[in-house]
């Protein structure tokens, strides 16, 4: 397929930018002597999975069952699920796949951990579990003064084998959003390794020690004592990651193209995709990125991409935009992840300059 071919508004991804992206990352594990485990909620594509592990990384992050049941299905047999599994029936699913491939889940609960046990017991088998730990974003983990506390009960739990400890803490820094993906990675690394160790002189024989966002991977990583890193992003990239300085424009090569279908007034034009195919839940002129629009024009710093409806997007400029209908552009995306999501198939650059139709085959899979 050519590029005049594809029809918009679509997602392109060059393969050669994305190969970079991978190899970049894994260096940073490798350097540390640490494993990668990539999360796959960005590109829900078993193609670059499979491109991931060629690489060298031991094994898949996932966000969702849904997404874990996919990767198995094309052949990955050692998945993270860094979520809590809550529910009789999401339980059963857990457990369908820990009896299929190495399939680890997220707990913070007693709750949680409780009903995976109990149920892991009735089918004679042991469930391979994770605590989580908040170290600062205050989403899901346990608080870490009583980390230790939960472990302990979870540990002694019979059929459970709690084996490591994870946290995503992304762009905090001493409980503040950050710019300084090196200060917010090491502390995130180090409060995480404390932790380990407390648990371990409480008894636990906690193994892997897993954290590490996009940005703050590559400090993460030089954290003695961390296992495990689980960046996701870094495969595409994104808007938000060039302000947090974990990539460069140039390394953003998941980009939507776009067409202008309307331009009503000299300072402003319409083109054809909205919340529907660009992401939406980007805080616009909010600390501590300041995003001044939904995406990054390429070429044309001078546009921003000032508002959305679910089919249009509204650019405008100080003074003329300069563009006409039908004009195509291309669009580095704030939050590329989203954009996915939103999505049933990408455009991706082969070597050779022409582009394959790839199918976003875990797309939707949040269940």
């Amino acid at each position: 397929m050519e590029y005049s071919e594809i029809q918009t508004p679509a997602l392109i991804a060059d393969l050669s930018v994305i190969e970079h992206n991978m190899r970049k990352f894994q260096g940073y594990a490798d350097q540390n002597g640490c494993a990668l485990r990539p999360h796959i909620k960005t590109h829900k594509i078993p193609r670059l999975a499979r491109l991931q592990i060629e690489y060298g990384a031991v094994g898949l992050t996932c966000a969702k069952l849904g997404e874990a049941e996919v990767m198995a299905d094309h052949g990955f047999d050692d998945i993270f699920m860094a979520y809590p599994v809550i529910g009789e029936q999401k339980v059963e699913r857990f457990l369908d796949l820990s009896e299929r491939i190495r399939m680890i889940c997220g707990v913070d609960s007693m709750e949680g951990a409780s009903a995976i046990s109990q149920a892991a017991q009735r089918r004679g088998i042991t469930a391979e579990v994770r605590l989580e730990i908040d170290t600062g974003a205050h989403r899901t983990g346990v608080i870490r003064s009583e980390a230790v506390e939960l472990g302990k009960r979870i540990a002694a739990l019979p059929h459970i084998n709690l084996s490591g400890i994870f946290t995503y803490k992304a762009m905090i820094y001493q409980e503040k959003p950050t710019l300084d993906p090196k200060a917010a990675g090491r502390e995130e690394g180090e409060l995480l390794v404390e932790t380990a160790q407390a648990l371990r002189e409480a008894g636990v024989p906690i193994r892997d020690v897993s954290a590490g966002s996009t940005p703050t991977a590559p400090y993460v990583a030089a954290v003695e004592g961390v296992t495990e890193i689980r960046p996701g992003t870094y495969v595409f990239q994104d808007a938000q990651r060039i302000v947090q300085q974990a990539a460069s424009a140039q390394e953003c090569c998941g980009v939507i193209k776009v067409t202008v279908v309307s331009t009503p007034e000299k300072n402003r034009a319409v083109i054809d995709a909205g919340t529907k195919v660009l992401a939406g839940d980007s805080k616009l002129h909010a600390e501590p990125m300041y995003l001044n629009g939904y995406g990054r024009i390429v070429g044309r710093d001078d546009l921003i991409l000032e508002r959305m409806n679910e089919e249009h997007g509204m650019i405008i400029c100080d003074g003329e935009t300069g563009l006409h209908v039908g004009q195509v552009l291309s669009i580095i995306p704030n939050h590329i992840c989203t954009c996915v999501n939103l999505l049933n198939e990408i455009y991706i650059r082969e070597r050779d300059g022409s582009y394959t139709r790839t199918p976003v085959v875990a797309r939707g899979r949040s269940v």
